[in-house]
Order: C-alpha cells, then structure tokens, then sequence
C-alpha cells in the first residue's frame, strides 16, 4: 500500500531525529538551523513547484476560509472551556494559542502528501500560507498581546511586515504571479530536487526538537487540548464541509489539515511569553506522537 509505505517512511524520519538527540556533540541549535533552511530555501521551493498547478475553482476557497472557521471555533471553545473549568490567565492563553493553530506546514505537508500524494499538496500549501501563517501571525500577536507576560506590543503595521516578510509567503505571491510562464528545465529540476528534500528535513527537524515533559497538574489540561485539537476540530470541519454540502479531494485535505496537532511555533509563542510554558511543551510534543495515531483514522473516516 503506497499510503502506508509513505507514512512508514514519514515516521522514520520523525525517528531519525529523536535518535539524533542523543548523538555526542551535536550542536543544540541544529534543529533550528534545519527550520531556517525549510523557511528560506526548501518550502518555498515546493510553493514555487505546486501552486502554479493550482486549478483555480471555487473549490480553492475551501481550504482559504476553513482555517479561519476552526480559529473562531477552537478560540470560542477554549474561552468558554476556560470559564466553566476557572482556568487561570496563563492556561487561557496558552490553549488560545496552541489549540487553534495546527502543524499543517511542518507536519500538514508531509502527511497530506503521505496519505493524499502530490494532487493533495496545493491544497494543503492554500490551507497554510492563506490561513494557519497568517493566522500565526495575526490572531497569535492578538493573544500575546492580551494574554502575554509585558514587552513590545505589536502594531498593525509590525504584523503586516512580518506577513509580507515571510519568505514561504514570498514564494506563494510570486507562484500565483508565475501561473501560466513555463520556468526554464533546469529551474524546474533545482525545484523539484529541493521540494523532494522538504519531508526528510522537516521530519528530522521536528524529531530534533521533540522534547514531552507535563507536570501532574497539566496533565489534565494536555488531554482537554489535544482533544479538542486531534479530534473535536477535524469533526467539526468534517461537519461544516456537510452542512455547506461541499466534497472533494479540497474539502477532505482541509478536514485533515484541521486534524493536525498544535503548531510547534504557536507553542514557542506560547513558552517565549511565559503562557503556561510547561503545558505549551507537552501539548506539542504529545500531540505530534498522537498524531500520527489519529491522522491515519481520521483519513479512514474521510476517504
């Protein structure tokens, strides 16, 4: 089975990594230094290579819109969650920024890609460049700024240029400007050698950096989170998608993209501002493992 096979080979990377934690001399930083290498040069080369074979249908505003839907609901589930269960100020701002913010980059395309093949990747690259980064940025500067711990506020025009900024969403721009001009041969092989290194490195960045440590007072809100993250939300995507009587190969990779476990930087937002930093941690860490238990059902109910 090719999606078996690929999803074997996705988890041996993830492995790879966590192995290399223990190698002797490694530098610390070298998870990040990977990370920097995918944002600058490796996902924007898959962006350039897959969104200009984006078929331009009404079908692409599934993927568009879906992840600012989940935001709205995960954010108002976690509000009212916090209220019901007294959740301290810290808690609040920690799921509110954990919760409604998946690894559909990191995590989403190399899944999307194990289980979907190449045709799912532009719609995953739609759910993320227009919807999960934005939103990162955006929504996730708004709860810091209510929830965080003090320091520099950002101003519209700081998230703006963080936005413009992003080298991923750099390449998005100029892959929809480049619709339709034929790139050179060569141009099109450096991209495709550079796109086919994209889930290696992302995996064994991702491994690198595991690390699963809760104390016994988040335990509970860790379960209450990835609950909400792992399996309330795809459900509640895969029931918007039926009300709105929207199907297809778009409308099942955004329910799977909104299946995806917490966002790694969403919980680095978290832990730099001093939002329950311990429960950021296990909510990424234990969530990327369960992942790859409840990603493989959530496809069985999707298919």
């Amino acid at each position: 089975d090719p999606i078996m096979e690929n999803f074997i080979i996705t988890i041996a990377f993830l492995l790879l990594g966590i192995a290399l934690q223990r190698v002797p001399g490694l530098p610390v930083k070298t998870g990040n230094l990977l990370i920097l290498a995918i944002i600058y040069v490796f996902l924007p080369a898959l962006i350039l290579l897959r969104i200009p074979e984006l078929i331009v249908s009404d079908q692409v505003l599934i993927p568009a819109l879906m992840p600012w839907v989940m935001i709205l609901v995960s954010a108002g589930a976690v509000l009212i969650l916090g209220r019901l269960l007294r959740w301290d100020r810290g808690t609040t701002g920690c799921l509110l920024l954990v919760v409604p913010l998946g690894n559909t980059s990191f995590l989403g395309i190399p899944m999307v890609r194990a289980f979907f093949g190449e045709a799912g990747i532009p719609y995953a690259l739609v759910y993320d460049q227009l919807g999960s980064f934005p939103a990162l940025v955006i929504y996730g500067s708004v709860v810091v700024t209510l929830y965080g711990s003090g320091g520099v506020r950002p101003t519209a025009g700081s998230v703006m240029k963080k936005v413009v900024t992003f080298p991923p969403f750099i390449a998005f721009i100029l892959a929809i400007l480049l619709r339709g001009v034929p790139l050179p041969g060569v141009a099109i092989d450096l991209l495709t050698f550079l796109a086919g290194a994209l889930v290696p490195l992302v995996m064994v960045a991702v491994g690198l950096q595991l690390k699963i440590r809760a104390g016994r007072d988040a335990a509970k809100k860790v379960w209450i989170g990835l609950a909400m993250k792992l399996i309330a939300a795809p459900m509640m995507a895969l029931l918007i998608c039926t009300v709105a009587g929207v199907d297809g190969e778009a409308a099942r990779v955004s329910v799977f993209q909104a299946g995806m476990p917490p966002m790694v930087l969403a919980g680095a937002m978290a832990i730099a501002d001093d939002l329950a930093p311990a429960l950021a941690a296990a909510l990424v860490g234990i969530g990327l493992i369960l992942s790859f238990v409840t990603l493989p059902l959530l496809y069985q109910v999707i298919r």
